[in-house]
């Protein structure tokens, strides 16, 4: 299904030039493209009122397009956790919807993956992938490929670089996670995955904007609730967008995960190219996944 629904459920599209691009681009990787009538609706900081941007979210479903993804991130999925049908947005993915986004968009694919078992994809959304300006960079090859055979059902893995001292890793488990913030504010809702799911999973996280000792103290958070104590491996994409402080002294992102490690038994990898970075893999969020480590070459294979 080349179908592809561009809608908005969290922050308000900022330039409607921006969005014009991205259709245009994702046109020309073969997709039949529709912009949600709501998509470019804006209610102060978000994409409409909570009314509009749930009703946006059941009508994709309810049409059940190819790929349902969102326009951006920013913040406006939470209000709307309560309040959604969550079998309506399954039945989608039955009849073949992959959702598709990071960032705030975390927050539904944690929620539809714990109230029914359905699998999403973290990957791109139009802003800024696919409507980066060219003098700003444009599109990252890497990242349209990438999500041009996820959406294809060509993508079968995807490898990276990681930290040495993990040669001959094997790990098998599911794949689930995305942006720090968003995976602790579920914590002790029913939005978060139950033990049962996540358990023996390997669970990727990015953000940004977060200074690292936020980031250790979300990680510690998921420590000391017991989660990462029931996974197998901790993936960490980017954490960038920071200020450093003049506190720091020498206190980096790098020595954060090091006092991180100091408080799990799970092997901990680097280098996942995910989060808010211009190149991002695309990853099949709650499907059984295989990590394999050869050298310091990192493979996620479904």
């Amino acid at each position: 299904m080349n179908t592809l629904t561009l809608f908005s459920p969290s922050g308000a599209v900022a330039r409607a030039s921006s969005l014009r691009l991205a259709v245009r681009r994702l046109q020309a990787m073969g997709f039949t493209v529709r912009v949600d009538d709501a998509a470019q609706a804006r209610l102060q900081r978000f994409a409409g009122d909570d009314a509009t941007r749930l009703q946006a979210l059941h009508r994709v479903a309810r049409e059940a397009p190819g790929v349902a993804m969102a326009t951006r991130g920013g913040y406006g999925l939470t209000p709307l956790l309560d309040a959604i049908d969550w079998p309506r947005l399954a039945r989608a993915v039955e009849r073949g919807t992959r959702w598709v986004g990071h960032s705030d968009f975390t927050a539904l694919q944690l929620a539809l993956w714990a109230h029914t078992g359905a699998s999403s994809w973290a990957g791109p959304m139009a802003l800024p992938d696919f409507g980066r300006p060219a003098e700003e960079g444009g599109v990252d090859e890497v990242t349209a490929d990438c999500f041009g055979e996820a959406m294809r059902g060509e993508l079968e893995a995807v490898g990276f670089r990681t930290v040495p001292g993990l040669d001959g890793l094997l790990l098998k488990g599911p794949l689930w996670g995305g942006n720090l913030t968003m995976l602790c504010s579920l914590l002790g809702t029913p939005h978060f995955p139950r033990p049962a799911r996540v358990r023996g999973g390997l669970l990727f996280i990015e953000d940004i904007h977060e200074h690292p000792y936020r980031v250790e103290r979300m990680l510690l958070q998921l420590a000391q609730s017991g989660v990462l104590a029931t996974q197998r491996a901790l993936l960490v994409g980017d954490l960038g967008g920071w200020t450093p402080s003049p506190q720091d002294r020498g206190y980096r992102v790098a020595t954060m995960l090091e006092r991180v490690r100091a408080h799990v038994k799970i092997p901990v990898l680097t280098g996942l190219p995910f989060g808010h970075v211009p190149t991002k893999v695309s990853l099949p969020l709650g499907r059984r996944v295989t990590l394999a480590v050869q050298g310091r070459a990192a493979l996620i294979g479904w």
